[in-house]
């Protein structure tokens, strides 16, 4: 059976191809490593999903919402949206849960960094922006969307009111998500208080 035809097929195809590069190259993974990787792979995740969203599907929807004659966004609502939500506000906890458990295991610890203390402060600031973010995932978009697509029932109000909170709150992660990244791929390499 080709792993390619489904997605956990791939995914768990590109870890074994990982593995097999590492032995291949006679490099040990450390417990530290992992937590990092596994960090990194759930942020793409989670920052290539409120991208997507960003860039992709909330212009998307305002375009075939103004498309008469078009199908409407009645498909990307019902069948992409959803999807999509579920592995974005998953994602974002993972990254959250795995970034914690690396900033222990590589000594800068949770609480020096949620403290900018010396030597932890770029990482921290990234921590407090990921954690803003993470809050805004599941306190102000996600119940917000399942107004939006019908989740749970709303007036036209309520849902009018939603799609603002939803995207102001879409947008503040996507403007903290350049500062973050810079602290957190800044802090390994060189950048640091």
């Amino acid at each position: 059976m080709n792993p390619l035809t489904s997605v956990l097929g791939t995914i768990l195809s590109g870890f074994v191809l990982a593995v097999v590069i590492l032995l291949g190259l006679g490099i040990t993974v450390n417990l530290w490593a992992m937590e990092v990787w596994f960090h990194v792979m759930a942020g793409v995740v989670w920052i290539g999903l409120l991208y997507y969203f960003n860039f992709v599907q909330v212009p998307a929807v305002g375009e075939a919402l103004g498309d008469e004659g078009g199908p409407g966004p009645a498909a990307i609502n019902k069948y992409v949206a959803p999807r999509a939500l579920l592995w974005f506000r998953w994602a974002a906890v993972v990254t959250w849960l795995t970034g914690a458990a690396a900033l222990e295991t590589m000594g800068v610890g949770l609480v020096n960094a949620f403290m900018l203390q010396e030597g932890a402060a770029v990482i921290g600031i990234g921590a407090w922006l990921g954690t803003i973010m993470l809050f805004n995932v599941w306190v102000l978009i996600w119940p917000n969307q399942k107004k939006i697509l019908g989740i749970v029932d709303a007036s036209a109000d309520e849902i009018a009111g939603a799609k603002k909170v939803a995207l102001m709150a879409s947008r503040t992660n996507t403007l903290l998500s350049i500062p973050m990244l810079m602290c957190m791929i800044g802090h390994g390499h060189g950048l640091s208080l």
